[in-house]
C-alpha cells in the first residue's frame, strides 16, 4: 500500500491514512528518502511491500533524541537499520580525515545529518527505546563490517558491527532474498534468536553444535594481538564469498560468544533482477525535501540505467567481492528498455541517457559457465595476474542492448560512464563493440582506471600489468582517428597504495611526463573496511601470499606521492622537490626535457616564473604532441654608443 503521493509513510498520520494502526517494519536510513532503485532502502522496502508487508521509513533521525526513532511507533515485526548508500565514515571524511563539507544524500546537500558509525548508533538508539524488538541491520556499512575489521578513522581493530549495534541479525550483500526469508520467519512466529538458517545473514550464538562443515576463524582477541592472524582470517573470508562453494564461518569472541556468517544468498536470476527493478518506484526524492532544494544525489542517477551487478574484476582495493560477489547478474533487455522509456517521459529529460552499466559496465555475463553451478574459483582470479583460460569474452549482448537504447524515440545519445574494464575489452577478438563505444557512447572523454603504471604496485592492486593499458590507449587512439573524432582518455590514478614507495611514485610521474598528462584529480588510497588492500595497509602483509608489503602511512610521504602525480602544479613544487631528493632522483631536477621540475634560482638569478615552471609536453585530443608555449623573451636594449679611442 502506498499513499496518494506514491511514497511509503514517514509519519503516523500517513500510516493512519493507509488504514493501518501499526506497521510490520520500520526502516531507519542514514540517507534521505529517495524512492529510486539506486538506493538500497528503496529496493528493500518496495520488495517487502510487494510481499504483503507494510513498511514505513524514518530517514536521518536525530540520533541525539530517542523519540526520533519512535515517530512511526513500534513495528509489529521489527526495525531495519542502514547507514545509507555509503559507509557513514566514507560519507563524512576525506582520506585525510578532514570532514566533508557536504552530503549528496541529504536534502540540500547539508552535512552532519547522520552520525559517525551510523548503523551502530541507530541500532543502539532503537534498542534503548524498544528493549526487545528484533533489529536487522544491512546496507554497505553493515555488510563490510560484518566480521572483525580494521577501522581507518579510529586506527583500531573493531568487533563485528553486529555486536556494537546491539542488532540481532545482519542481512549482508544486496539482501533481497535474505530479507524476505527473515520477514517470513518473523511473521510465522519464529523468534529472531532462532533465525540462524538464512543464507546471506550473520547472527550471534554461544552454541555451534548445530553447524556442520564450517570453518572456525581466529578469535577477535587473538587477531587484535597478532595482525598476521587477521590477514589469514581475511583470506579465508575472501575465499568464502561465493554462494555455491562458500562455507559457514564462525568468529569467536570473549565469554563463549560466536559471530556466525552463513553462506551468501544465491545470485538473482534474470527474472528476479527484472522483478526487483520493476517495482513501483517513484524514481525521485520525497516531496517533503523540495523546500530544501531536493537531494543532490538524484542528479547522478536520475537518467542512468543499472544493467548488472557483481564483478569478477577482483581489484584488491574494491569491496565489491565482499558485498555483491563475483558472479555477474543481469537484467533483461526488456526490463531495461521499459525503464528507459519511463526516463524519456520525464519532463526534465533532454535526450541523454547518462549511463548504462553497473560496477563494471561491460560485464553482462558470468566469466565462465561453471560459475552458475560450481561457483567462482576460490584460489584464483578471472583476469589477474593473467586472464583465465576458461574466461569467456563476449560483448555482443551489451552491444545489442545499447543499439536498442539508441534507437528509442527521444533518445539523442546513450553514454557509458560506469567503469569499462579495459583489459577484458582488449581480449575481445571482435572489435565491433570497441568501435561503437568510441563512435556512440563517449561524451568527449572516456574514464578508465589503470590506477598505476608500475607493475610492482599493480600486482598489489590486483590490476593487469601496464603493457595492457598501453595497448588499450593505442587502440583507442586509432579508433578515434579512423572515425575522425578527438576524444580524451581520462585515467584514474591512485597514490600511496600498499606497495608504492617514493620510487614507484616517481616512476608514475615520469610516465605522466612522457605522455604529457597531468590529472586534475588524484585519489589517495583510502583504506575502507574489508578490502584486501585495507588489510595490507593495516597489517603490512599481503593476505594472498602472507609476504610483507611496504605501506605508506606517514601523512607527509602520502602528500609527496600525491604531489608527484601533479608535479606540474606550482603549488606542489616544494613537495616534489623534497620527494625527488628523498628518492635519490635529483637527476629529475634541472633544465633537461626529461626533468620534472627546475632547480630553485641561484643567488642573483632572475626568479623562474610559475609559468616557466610548468614545463612539459601536452597532448592534443588527436594524440599529437604539441609544445606548451613559453612566454616571449624580453627584448634587451643594446648599447649602441661606440667606444672612445
Amino acid at each position: 500500500m502506498s499513499l496518494a503521493n506514491g511514497f511509503l509513510p514517514i509519519n503516523m498520520d500517513e500510516v493512519h491514512a493507509l488504514g493501518l494502526e501499526q506497521l510490520d517494519f520500520v526502516y531507519v536510513s542514514g540517507d534521505a528518502y529517495v524512492d529510486h532503485p539506486s538506493f538500497g532502502h528503496a529496493i528493500i522496502t518496495r520488495l517487502l511491500q510487494s510481499h504483503g508487508y507494510s513498511v514505513g521509513i524514518i530517514a536521518q533521525p536525530d540520533w541525539k533524541n530517542e523519540e526520533s526513532i519512535a515517530v512511526l511507533g513500534r513495528p509489529r515485526l521489527g526495525f531495519l537499520v542502514s547507514s545509507g548508500n555509503m559507509d557513514s565514515m566514507v560519507n563524512h571524511y576525506y582520506v585525510s580525515k578532514k570532514h566533508r563539507e557536504s552530503d549528496a544524500y541529504t536534502p540540500g546537500g547539508a552535512a552532519y545529518k547522520r552520525p559517525d558509525h551510523a548503523t551502530a548508533v541507530y541500532g543502539n538508539l532503537v534498542r534503548k527505546k524498544y528493549k526487545d524488538i528484533p533489529i536487522i541491520i544491512g546496507g554497505i556499512e553493515a555488510s563490510l563490517r560484518r566480521m572483525a575489521h580494521y577501522d581507518y578513522w579510529s586506527d583500531s581493530f573493531k568487533r563485528s558491527i553486529l555486536l556494537d549495534s546491539q542488532a540481532d541479525l545482519i542481512s549482508y550483500g544486496m539482501g533481497e532474498k535474505s530479507i524476505i526469508e527473515i520477514a517470513d520467519a518473523l511473521n510465522s512466529g519464529i523468534a529472531v534468536r532462532d533465525i540462524t538458517f538464512v543464507a546471506g545473514t550473520v547472527y550471534k550464538t554461544k552454541d555451534l553444535s548445530g553447524l556442520y562443515d564450517y570453518e572456525l576463524l581466529p578469535s577477535y582477541d587473538a587477531m587484535r594481538a597478532d595482525k598476521a592472524l587477521y590477514a589469514k582470517s581475511f583470506k579465508v573470508q575472501y575465499d568464502n564469498t561465493d554462494a555455491f562453494n562458500g562455507k559457514v564461518l564462525a568468529e569467536p569472541y570473549p565469554n563463549g560468544l560466536y559471530v556466525v556468517q552463513n553462506v551468501p544468498q544465491t545470485p538473482l536470476t534474470m527474472q528476479e533482477m527484472d522483478d526487483v527493478y520493476g517495482l513501483p518506484y517513484q524514481r525521485t526524492y520525497h516531496p517533503s525535501y523540495e523546500a530544501a532544494g531536493g537531494v543532490p544525489a538524484i542528479s547522478e542517477i536520475k537518467f542512468s540505467l543499472i544493467s548488472n551487478r557483481g564483478c569478477f574484476g577482483g581489484c584488491n582495493f574494491c569491496a565489491l567481492t565482499f558485498h555483491q560477489g563475483r558472479t555477474i547478474q543481469v537484467r533483461s533487455h526488456e526490463s531495461i528498455i521499459e525503464e528507459a522509456q519511463q526516463i524519456t517521459e520525464d519532463k526534465d529529460f533532454k535526450g541523454y541517457i547518462h549511463d548504462v552499466g553497473g560496477p563494471t559496465a561491460n560485464f553482462r555475463q558470468p566469466s565462465c559457465k561453471k560459475q552458475l553451478t560450481a561457483g567462482v574459483c576460490k584460489h584464483r582470479q578471472c583476469l589477474f595476474p593473467k586472464p583465465c583460460a576458461n574466461l569467456e569474452v563476449d560483448h555482443s549482448d551489451y552491444l545489442s542492448l545499447l543499439r536498442k537504447l539508441r534507437a528509442l524515440p527521444h533518445v539523442k545519445k546513450v553514454f557509458i560512464r560506469s567503469g569499462i574494464r579495459f583489459d577484458y575489452l582488449m581480449l575481445d577478438k571482435d572489435n565491433t563493440f570497441f568501435r561503437e563505444l568510441v563512435e556512440h557512447h563517449v561524451s568527449g572523454q572516456l574514464k578508465v582506471a589503470p590506477e598505476h603504471i608500475c607493475d610492482a604496485v599493480l600486482s598489489k592492486m590486483g590490476k593487469p600489468e601496464n603493457a595492457v593499458y598501453e595497448a588499450f590507449t593505442e587502440k583507442y587512439r586509432r579508433f578515434n582517428q579512423k572515425i575522425g573524432k578527438n576524444q580524451f582518455l581520462v585515467p584514474y590514478l591512485m597514490s600511496s597504495h600498499p606497495g608504492s614507495a617514493l620510487k614507484e611514485a616517481v616512476e608514475l610521474a615520469e610516465y605522466l611526463r612522457d605522455i604529457g598528462y597531468m590529472p586534475e584529480q588524484v585519489q589517495d588510497f583510502y583504506p575502507t573496511p574489508s578490502t584486501m588492500s585495507t588489510v595490507m595497509y593495516y597489517t603490512g602483509i599481503n593476505p594472498v601470499d602472507m609476504k610483507k608489503v611496504y605501506v605508506c602511512k606517514n601523512p607527509h610521504e602520502k602528500a609527496m606521492q600525491r604531489a608527484l602525480i601533479q608535479y606540474r602544479n606550482p603549488k606542489n613544487y616544494d613537495l616534489v622537490l623534497e620527494a625527488l631528493k628523498a628518492a635519490g632522483r635529483e637527476d629529475l631536477i634541472g633544465f633537461d626535457k626529461k626533468c620534472l621540475i627546475r632547480p630553485r634560482r641561484l643567488a642573483g638569478e632572475r626568479p623562474v616564473s610559475e609559468k616557466n615552471n610548468i614545463r612539459g609536453i601536452a597532448k592534443t585530443r588527436t594524440g599529437k604532441k604539441s609544445s606548451v608555449k613559453k612566454p616571449p623573451k624580453k627584448k634587451t636594449i643594446r648599447n649602441t654608443h661606440k667606444k672612445k679611442g
